[in-house]
């Protein structure tokens, strides 16, 4: 694949898509700083400390995770990961994570770091990918899966639990890859 990608937002801005490098440790800090707490409860890891900023950086490379970055005026506005096993029963499977500045959503960056993701799992041969969504706090995101094929394979009631003690089902949603976009 070729980076960086320019794309063309919703509301024509531009964005430039491209692999998280080394440098990019402050600049990530900094992204996930600006997003606000009620949209990082659900996050799997505390995206604020810094010791977790520097394994997703020390991650490039590892063969296991390979992460993008969209930015505006050489600012982090999104960041997407793919995490990939390289052995056991599910290698075939890669999950995905996506985060967007709420200034951005609604524009479909969301959209382009994704695509973005599935052709890279494309790429490497993974059949399905896997996301996993809080229902009632991602349902934006939830249906942008669906508009892209991802269908929900398990709904687990109340199993995420945010700060206020509220909690959610959780929905699991998979694809299944392709070798070309003309398979489909």
């Amino acid at each position: 694949m070729r980076y960086p990608k320019e794309v063309v937002l919703k509301d024509r801005s531009e964005a430039v898509i491209r692999p998280l490098e080394k440098d990019d440790e402050a600049m990530l800090s900094r992204f996930y700083a600006a997003i606000p707490e009620n949209d990082r409860w659900y996050m799997r890891h505390d995206v604020t400390d810094p010791v977790v900023i520097q394994k997703m950086i020390g991650s490039i490379g590892s063969g296991n995770v390979f992460s993008t970055v969209a930015l505006v005026d050489d600012r982090i506005v999104a960041h997407a990961s793919l995490l990939m096993r390289g052995q056991g029963s599910n290698r075939h499977v890669g999950r995905l994570r996506i985060a967007v500045l709420p200034g951005y959503r609604h524009k479909r960056l969301g959209t382009w770091v994704l695509l973005d993701l599935i052709q890279y799992a494309m790429d490497t041969g993974l059949n399905d990918l896997r996301a996993d969504f809080v229902v009632g706090v991602e349902d934006n995101a939830i249906e942008s899966a669906r508009k892209l094929d991802f269908f929900k394979v398990a709904l687990i009631p109340e199993y995420v639990k945010s700060p206020r003690g509220i909690r959610y089902d959780l929905q699991i949603m998979v694809k299944r890859l392709h070798r070309t976009w003309a398979d489909f």
